[in-house]
């Protein structure tokens, strides 16, 4: 970058606007330089790549259809070169496919012809608020697991919130659906904006649509005064949709009408009003089989399921399972002392838990209630023996052959407890244990421990 355009770009953010048409560039870059931003015009791919290869832009919006190519080409170009400039498309009016298809490739958002200017005014500053990828790693909440499945989910989140494209995530009740979208809103332009969760299937289908668009003084008995719905809760926000499945077929044509148009009447109102919300949606049913059974509307899905995050089972990250319980109890735990008897943690690890991370904590919370004596037996954990696979029935052995996967858990367990007391700081850790550095390195490797080397 030289030292013009640094010094440019220090002044005002800068935008690339693409299109062949000069009515709209021209409307397009009044209504920007009025925000007073900077842009530079572009009329087709071509000049489009030339101008992001010779300077840096803070935003690009693109027509879908150019005349050498597509939007997505720019979209391409940008993404293949690691450039970090959010992209909205410009669709023709009512081509939900070209918007979809876009936001599937990683654009930042959408626009429909012909542009409405206060849509684009939210757009911008929404765009132009994107947390840079260092920032956006803090935060108090986290997903805990080091399996290859959580890792993937965690950086599908990190790409995700970078996106204004609506999510659907997808896992079993308990599962951690709801921590996984309010990870996705902290690490997002949107992050000091509502969230609003809305529990699908707990509302009374008589009251849907006053719940989610509002009403109006006098709509129906009861009405006193005007309420505003979940959406105007959520506006410049994100509506979480959870248990989305168990919405009726007449809510789904409503809300697809809301998320498509970005407005909403409320019950009893003759007006429209526009709302800016992001929707990121989950249920523990597959949406795919209720578009099938004609339950679920399949425009609506196509609509929600834009991004798909999928939440892995507890059972199918079980090296993760002895970890995740000793940071859990270390959060839940009122006495810094008490810990997990090593048949308790072989235990843990035999377990399926259906009800997943929420059905463990649930768990430990009750261990902590019932223990005595600063441990934690498997007594204290009360899970019935039938639910525990691969242990001995043999009392006082099981859990303890073959010997040498039974000494390995103990050890495990030992360094993971000291990791989470010291913040996984290994030095402190090693001290703690009596071993040296090099010795537990060496333990911590060969037992598939990983952790924040301080």
């Amino acid at each position: 970058m030289s030292p013009s355009a640094h010094s440019a770009a220090a002044r005002s953010p800068c935008v690339l606007v693409v299109d062949d048409e000069p009515d709209i560039l021209e409307l397009l870059e009044l209504a920007l330089v009025r925000m007073g931003l900077q842009v530079d015009r572009a009329r087709n791919v071509g000049e489009a790549v030339r101008q992001l290869d010779g300077r840096s832009y803070d935003l690009c919006l693109t027509d879908m259809r150019l005349p050498d190519g597509t939007g997505l080409e720019v979209l391409r170009h940008i993404a293949e070169r690691n450039m970090d400039v959010p992209v909205a498309v410009i669709t023709a009016h009512g081509n939900m496919e070209n918007a979809i298809s876009a936001l599937k490739a990683g654009a930042f958002d959408y626009l429909s012809k012909p542009v409405a200017l206060d849509q684009l005014r939210t757009l911008v500053k929404t765009a132009l608020k994107l947390p840079q990828p260092a920032a956006a790693q803090q935060g108090a909440r986290t997903l805990l697991g080091r399996s290859p499945a959580m890792e993937k989910v965690r950086g599908l989140i990190e790409r995700v919130a970078r996106s204004q494209a609506p999510v659907h995530i997808s896992g079993e009740s308990g599962s951690g659906k709801e921590l996984a979208a309010r990870l996705i809103v902290e690490r997002s332009a949107r992050s000091d904006q509502p969230f609003v969760a809305v529990n699908c299937g707990a509302i009374p289908e008589t009251l849907m649509e006053s719940e989610f668009f509002g009403y109006r003084k006098g709509a129906f008995t009861g009405a006193d005064k005007d309420r505003d719905g979940f959406f105007q809760a959520a506006n410049n926000g994100t509506l979480f949709l959870d248990e989305v499945a168990d919405l009726p077929l007449a809510m789904q044509v409503k809300l697809l009408r809301a998320i498509q148009e970005k407005k909403v009447r409320k019950v009893g109102a003759t007006q429209e009003e526009p709302v800016d919300v992001r929707i990121i949606s989950a249920t523990h049913r597959s949406l795919a089989e209720r578009v099938q059974q004609g339950s679920f509307r399949q425009d609506l899905y196509y609509r929600l399921n834009v991004i798909s995050l999928a939440m892995p089972p507890l059972r199918e990250m079980r090296d993760d399972i002895v970890e995740i319980a000793i940071q859990m109890l270390a959060q839940l735990r009122r006495d810094a002392k008490t810990e997990f008897a090593p048949e308790a943690v072989q235990v843990l690890s035999h377990y399926d838990f259906p009800g997943n991370v929420r059905e463990l904590e649930n768990i430990i919370e009750r261990a902590l209630a019932l223990c005595s004596g600063g441990i934690i037996t498997p007594e204290d954990l009360q899970l019935k023996p039938d639910d525990i696979a691969g242990l001995e029935s043999k009392p006082g052995l099981a859990g303890k052959y073959p010997l040498g996967d039974y000494l390995d858990s103990i050890e495990r367990a030992a360094i993971l407890e000291a990791l989470s007391q010291t913040g996984f700081n290994r030095t402190s850790a090693a001290k703690m244990l009596g071993v040296t550095f090099r010795a537990l390195r060496y333990r911590m490797e060969r037992l598939g421990i990983t952790g924040n080397d301080k």
